[in-house]
């Protein structure tokens, strides 16, 4: 298929977990033989605190790592939509673009015969409603939503036609398991949200400094308040971390946390987003703060423990550390992702979608035998 995709970043994962997901979609649709063109505006928020922060080098240091993997930089302004999706079987639209951008895509298709998912991977769903009822998806053909939740709110509020749930999956050309070499007893990575700084302070902050941890942050946006917190329970803070470098960062720790944010523990079951499937890719023992995995995505207790308080946490942690069940729980955790939530999985779900609502199946690829797992 020639598939055009339009979201905020592929570059710049700072602040901007969707680029962990779109990056290894990208990669398991060009496998396949797949012509994938992605395109994300010129001077977004991603790209320009990336660079303010670390400079070109970063970006030089993405390609480094996905040399196989592009983007093209477009001013709205100068756009030819026209022109770019004329020769399209699939435009995929991610919520990150303005209702402006889906209306012209809309526009367009009306004239060629390419088909429109919009892809959703945020709780404004429930938190921000009327942002999302700015959006004019009468010209899409369907939603990609990261969860079943958010995939029935759109067909029950009658904002789409038709919906399938896609939840977000492991990279395993990036995230497996890699030697260890431990020089500490925890990581966390995760950027800053006010919707998670009590969780963050229960079932991180805490339980470290009650167990006399070695341990570490990265993420951005944290204010100092929160460092020096960081600081007096005597955890590492180390800012921003390229996701690809993630995997040999989980290697040099023997246990990681998920903290999810409040709206989505409250109000969006079901959605782990994509931390914990990265963390469970690498092997690493993870332990996380409440959420109720109601679409049995995993089987908490054996791929992974739940702490309900802060208390359960520091038991959790002392017995990660000190016992044999840090190896069931990451073998049961590997094993898990290795049999369904891998891009390779995703895009045959993609593929079955584009089936679905209409593309040729001469067009989309059948080359579903084998996972792509690394060495």
């Amino acid at each position: 298929m020639k598939i055009v995709m339009f979201y905020q970043s592929l570059i710049s994962d700072w602040n901007n977990g969707n680029a962990h997901f779109l990056r290894g979609i990208i990669s398991e649709l060009k496998s396949r033989g797949h012509d994938v063109k992605l395109y994300e505006q010129d001077g977004n928020t991603c790209i320009q605190n990336l660079v303010l922060e670390h400079g070109q080098k970063a970006v030089k240091e993405f390609y480094s790592f996905y040399p196989d993997l592009s983007t093209n930089f477009y001013n709205p302004l100068k756009l030819n939509l026209d022109n770019i999706l004329k020769e399209a079987d699939l435009v995929i639209a991610h919520e990150a673009n303005d209702p402006e951008m889906i209306a012209r895509i809309g526009e367009v298709k009306s004239k060629h015969k390419f088909k429109v998912l919009f892809h959703v991977t945020n709780h404004r769903v429930v938190t921000d409603k009327e942002a999302i009822e700015k959006y004019n998806l009468g010209n899409v053909d369907g939603v990609l939503a990261f969860g079943d939740v958010i995939k029935n709110i759109f067909l029950i509020e009658g904002w789409a036609k038709r919906a399938w749930a896609w939840h977000e999956a492991a990279d395993t050309r990036m995230f497996y398991p890699r030697s260890k070499s431990y020089e500490g007893d925890l990581v966390w990575i995760g950027n800053y949200d006010e919707e998670r700084s009590v969780e963050l302070q229960e079932f991180l902050i805490n339980p470290v400094k009650e167990l006399k941890l070695k341990a570490k942050v990265y993420g951005v946006r944290f204010p100092e308040s929160v460092i020096k917190a960081f600081k007096e329970a005597g955890i590492e803070y180390g800012g921003w971390l390229p996701n690809f470098k993630v995997p040999d960062v989980f290697a040099k720790y023997r246990v990681t946390v998920h903290i999810p944010r409040r709206p989505y523990v409250q109000l969006l079951p079901g959605i782990p987003t994509i931390r914990p499937f990265e963390a469970l890719a690498c092997g690493i023992p993870l332990i996380s703060a409440p959420w109720s995995d109601c679409e049995n995505l995993f089987s908490p207790g054996k791929d992974y423990l739940v702490a309900r308080t802060g208390k359960q946490m520091v038991l959790h942690l002392a017995a990660v550390l000190n016992t044999s069940i840090n190896e069931a729980l990451s073998i049961s955790g590997l094993r898990a992702i290795n049999k369904k939530h891998t891009c390779f999985h995703r895009v045959n779900e993609l593929e079955k979608i584009c089936e679905e609502i209409g593309i040729d199946r001469s067009r989309i690829s059948s080359s579903r035998q084998e996972i792509y797992v690394a060495k």
